[in-house]
């Protein structure tokens, strides 16, 4: 997780009052008309609060229908607070039984915690305007006294995060067919909140903050920090510096001048975390790779280096070609000069290429009729200029003598020595290097 900046967000700007409701087409597309958006400064919590999309919650069904917030329904916790696991009739939205009914996640605000009310009203305002296949559907809200409750679709599989880095038998590496699925489902979920019909900053765009359903379609949440876009002749919104250290663009943490090239650098962030399988500020790492954009960057470019950067337990599962594409995508978003970032529209066309060529080259791969194309090594990884292999080679070779065949160490152990010798060697010279 990153660094939060700032605990406090300028109320977000709204939009219209739900008269005319996004349509949503087959292939993600929407129907909107441009001429119902109500101007940010008319719109009061009370407009926001009367969306017809959104059903208002009592605190008691809420409690109800998760089973008095028991802790082993615990879905996760954020800084808005904790998230809880619960059941209602699809029909009447009424609780029901644990187990009966429809699967929602139930978002309670912590009262100690970072964010507030206005994060809150910040998440009814976007969420229950907006309907898009990639983003997160908001079901309803709670408040009441000091309540603040917010009601989700229910996402299965959680969110990215827990998907890309943890360890364990339960969280099994994303391939990476998954990791360019997932990859273009979010940026299209930017590129509708950037199209010229909406307008609109995420501001917070990062792996735990999209969520997967069943089948790894990915969905944007937690809208608390998002932003209306600049108006008129206005390059950039002035604004508080918020969201999350790592992932923030560097105009915007200097100048607090927000546009949406600020969430193209985010996605730039995320696509070298898909790549890597490293997060982008890890401090268990070697000196000089605790910030992953930093140390990945000189490699991104350059075809003969890329294979640094990619996640090793992907291996043999993309062409070089394709990866070194997408690398090369992660580094045009990662621009230091916000003017020559692609917008989320091109990413989404790039990603679209890319995706459907990985589809076919590995449909190439299963058929035996290519295999997958050997990670170029630097002279220094050649496995004849490599002492650890000369000296497992020089003992398989005795042992023959010895022992005769089957060899006295098996293949198997070999070709683990070898690989973590090469690195080994691989991050003793990064270690140098830096």
């Amino acid at each position: 997780m990153g660094i939060c900046l700032s605990v406090r967000i300028k109320s977000a700007s709204p939009f219209h009052t739900g008269l005319n409701s996004r349509s949503v087409s087959t292939d993600g597309g929407y129907d909107i008309n441009s001429s119902s958006r109500v101007p940010p400064a008319t719109r009061s919590e009370g407009e926001i609060l009367q969306s017809p999309n959104l059903k208002s919650f009592s605190f008691s069904d809420l409690k109800t229908a998760t089973r008095n917030f028991r802790p082993d329904s615990v879905l996760g916790e954020g800084g808005f607070g904790s998230v809880f696991k619960g059941w209602i009739d699809e029909n009447t939205f009424a609780a029901t039984k644990p187990g009966t009914g429809m699967i929602i996640a139930v978002k309670r605000l912590n009262q100690e915690g970072f964010q507030g009310h206005r994060e809150w009203l910040a998440e009814v305002n976007y969420l229950g305007l907006f309907s898009h296949p990639h983003l997160v559907k908001l079901i309803g809200y709670c408040l009441e006294d000091e309540h603040r409750l917010l009601v989700y679709e229910f996402m299965p599989r959680g969110d990215l995060e827990n998907h890309l880095f943890r360890r364990g038998s339960y969280f099994q590496p994303l391939s990476w067919k998954l990791r360019l699925k997932v990859a273009l489902g979010a940026a299209k979920g930017l590129a509708f909140l950037h199209s010229a019909e909406i307008k609109v900053i995420y501001r917070d765009f990062k792996t735990s903050n999209i969520l997967l359903d069943s089948n790894y379609t990915a969905k944007l949440s937690d809208f608390g920090f998002a932003k209306d876009g600049p108006t008129g002749d206005k390059s950039h919104v002035s604004t508080r510096v918020m969201g999350t250290y790592s992932y923030a663009a560097p105009e915007y943490m200097a100048t607090g001048h927000l546009t949406s090239n600020s969430d193209v650098y985010s996605f730039g962030v995320f696509l070298l975390e898909m790549l890597s399988g490293r997060r982008s500020i890890d401090k268990n790492r070697p000196s000089g790779e605790h910030n992953l954009v930093e140390w990945a960057k000189p490699y991104l470019g350059n075809k003969r280096k890329v294979f640094r950067v990619l996640d090793t337990r992907l291996e043999g599962q993309y062409s070089m070609e394709v990866a070194s594409k997408v690398a090369n995508l992660a580094l045009w978003c990662l621009s230091v000069d916000p003017r020559v970032r692609p917008s989320m529209s091109d990413i989404v066309k790039e990603l679209e290429k890319l995706y459907q060529q990985s589809k076919e080259s590995g449909s190439t791969r299963n058929h035996g009729n290519n295999q997958p194309r050997p990670r170029r090594r630097s002279a220094g990884d050649v496995a004849s200029r490599n002492p650890s292999n000369q000296l497992i080679d020089c003992t398989v070779a005795l042992a023959k003598i010895l022992v005769g065949s089957p060899p006295f160490i098996p293949e198997k152990e070999i070709e683990e020595e070898r690989r973590e010798a090469r690195e080994g060697e691989r991050r003793e010279k990064f270690i140098i290097k830096f």
